[in-house]
């Protein structure tokens, strides 16, 4: 397969993780029992932060809030960079190749932290980018751009 079908492909995969985490992790409510329990304690107790009072469940929802913000303009950056490649894939390794190791962490992490289904996703996006790296690389030896598709 080509470059850009790859990176869309990845972009597919990176705003279906986006909308899941956003409503299984963020909005999700949570079970009753100790789910609950732990949640009612985080929104607890306020704090001063920086000149303003916070919970530990505001920073928790905010970072899942940044989490889904972020996923999603990732899909979008990957979804572009596709239309890049009908144009030249000149410079677009080192690009590639950071998303591609910021994932292959993200899936170590929620393998650590949270539970299989993300790593899973993860390792597909990472799957994806690594064979868009080849295929410029391919591309590259043979001595032209990708095309279209």
């Amino acid at each position: 397969m080509k470059t850009a079908t790859w990176l869309r492909s990845a972009s597919v995969l990176t705003f279906v993780h986006a909308v899941t985490h956003t409503i299984g992790g963020v909005y999700a409510p949570p079970a009753p029992g100790p789910q609950q329990t732990a949640i009612d304690a985080m929104k607890a107790n306020l704090f001063p932060v920086m000149g303003s009072m916070r919970t530990q469940w505001d920073f928790y929802h905010g970072m899942g809030l940044a989490v889904a913000i972020f996923l999603t303009a990732e899909a979008v950056v990957l979804w572009l960079l596709a239309g890049v490649t009908q144009k030249s894939t000149a410079g677009l390794q080192g690009v590639l190749v950071t998303f591609l190791l910021g994932y292959l962490a993200l899936a170590a992490v929620s393998m650590q932290y949270f539970f299989l289904p993300p790593v899973i996703v993860e390792l597909l996006i990472a799957g994806c980018l690594l064979m868009a790296i080849l295929a410029i690389r391919q591309s590259s030896a043979r001595g032209h751009s990708d095309g279209p598709f």
